[in-house]
């Protein structure tokens, strides 16, 4: 993963998250069409919020989706804003298919998971912060 630093007011950051969204009842929902539809939705949703798409890939019902972000992001907000608009935009464009699975307007499972990931391990980080030399008296 290249460190690209995001600079922006006062601060410079390298913030990375891994979220997984799986599909409602984990049904099998999903095929290669509805996932290159996803990956240009995640790709222009992430631009509007000032974030960078890493890499995206997903199996028949859930996704994975590694991206960049700031510290002024909300992340719960950013991705209600991706679950809510990727489910309306799958709906109408796949919708006789995700009948098939769904008789409501659901698609995505109502939770997810977010891990933080950074470009070292935090045991790497740890030893950098300890051998930091203190000042002298």
């Amino acid at each position: 993963m290249k460190n690209d630093f995001v600079s922006k007011g006062r601060s410079v950051s390298n913030l990375k998250v891994h979220l997984v969204l799986t599909t409602k009842y984990r049904r099998n929902a999903l095929t290669v069409e509805m996932l290159e539809r996803l990956h240009n939705v995640f790709e222009e949703l992430l631009i509007k919020w000032d974030c960078k798409l890493i890499e995206f890939n997903g199996e028949e019902n859930h996704i994975h989706l590694l991206f960049q972000y700031h510290p002024d992001i909300e992340l719960s907000k950013l991705i209600n804003n991706l679950k809510s608009v990727s489910s309306r935009k799958l709906r109408q464009q796949f919708s006789e298919h995700l009948a098939r699975f769904y008789s409501k307007d659901a698609f995505w499972n109502g939770s997810y998971f977010v891990a933080s990931c950074g470009g070292v391990t935090v045991s790497t980080l740890r030893k950098y912060i300890e051998n930091q030399q203190q000042p002298e008296d």
